[in-house]
């Protein structure tokens, strides 16, 4: 992505973030960024199509990130582990992105699946480890898509909580206190 491509991108993901996408405008993005109107058009069609790639972006970040952190796992414990970490590292250094998609998770528009999609297709990473370890014998047996679910909702929420509390807390801090919890609610001891 050159320079001009990646500052649009980048601004349009702050803007929406802070305003939400309905409302932020073509102009605004424009305006915040530098750039001329046309060098938008010329390098995103539409709004839309600037929003489709701040989610695939940061759908291949995210899978990426566990692709490359599961070389290292030896079970599924550790990829759960490996799993958590990356979340919770992307919710710090991605807050915008995840505001974004957040935020467009409930509703039935067209943005809305998209989102959807992409935190599901998060979700069934977490719901394939839970069922490794389960056949493992490491977790106990259970619903793993509602496990899943369970472990990306309370680590997103306990994220939240700590950085309102304590704005200079780091992925380390929150994950080892975190990582407690979950394994010892679903790992066989």
């Amino acid at each position: 992505m050159n320079k001009t491509k990646r500052r649009i991108f980048t601004t349009a993901i702050k803007l929406f973030a802070e305003k939400g996408y309905e409302n932020t405008g073509i102009e605004e993005i424009t305006a915040v960024a530098g750039v001329a109107k046309g060098s938008l058009y010329y390098h995103f069609e539409t709004k839309e199509e600037l929003f489709d790639l701040l989610l695939e972006e940061g759908r291949k970040l995210l899978h990426n990130s566990i692709e490359i952190k599961f070389r290292d796992c030896q079970n599924a414990l550790d990829k759960l582990k490996a799993i958590i970490m990356v979340q919770i590292k992307t919710l710090i250094r991605y807050e915008d992105f995840v505001t974004v998609v957040i935020n467009n998770t409930l509703g039935e528009n067209s943005r809305t699946k998209k989102c959807q999609k992409v935190v599901n297709s998060y979700i069934r990473i977490i719901k394939e480890v839970i069922e490794e370890g389960i056949k493992e014998g490491i977790f106990y047996d259970g619903d793993a898509e509602g496990i899943a679910f369970g472990i990306f909702g309370i680590n997103f929420s306990n994220l939240l909580y700590r950085i309102k509390k304590d704005e200079n807390v780091t992925a380390e801090q929150i994950y080892k206190s975190y990582i407690e919890i979950v394994v010892r609610g679903i790992t066989k001891s």
